[in-house]
């Protein structure tokens, strides 16, 4: 049986930066983080995309609260990842995290099983 673990983790990284960026796939008013949370009349939108929106923030809400507890390394390198598998790009780094290649990947296996062990944990995974 194989164990895609790693492969959810990624889409989740995905969403999760998609969704912290404000990004929307339609360009439309409320781009702005400042009206990310506002809610429109929705009078076009059926019930079941209602409750999808409201469930995926929710997800996304708490995928944010558990790498906001992790520490500031482990939380940055998640940070790029999630920037490089949303741009499907892996050119994004940052001068927070160690120079060596092997050190880099090293913190960025331990903030993946941090972030994993605590989504399994509250019962995301």
């Amino acid at each position: 049986m194989k164990d895609d673990t790693q492969e959810l983790l990624n889409d989740i990284l995905r969403d999760w930066h998609c969704w912290a960026k404000g990004y929307q796939h339609v360009v439309s008013v409320g781009t702005s983080p400042m009206f990310r949370d506002a809610k429109a009349s929705r009078g076009w939108d059926t019930t079941d995309e209602i409750i999808g929106n409201e469930l995926d923030n929710s997800r996304m809400a708490a995928v944010d609260f558990h790498i906001s507890e992790l520490c500031d390394v482990y939380r940055t390198a998640l940070q790029i990842q999630a920037r490089n598998l949303a741009t499907g790009k892996n050119v994004w780094s940052s001068a927070r995290l160690p120079e060596k290649v092997e050190d880099r990947i090293k913190i960025l296996m331990e903030a993946r099983n941090g972030l994993l062990m605590k989504l399994r944990d509250s019962g995301m995974i």
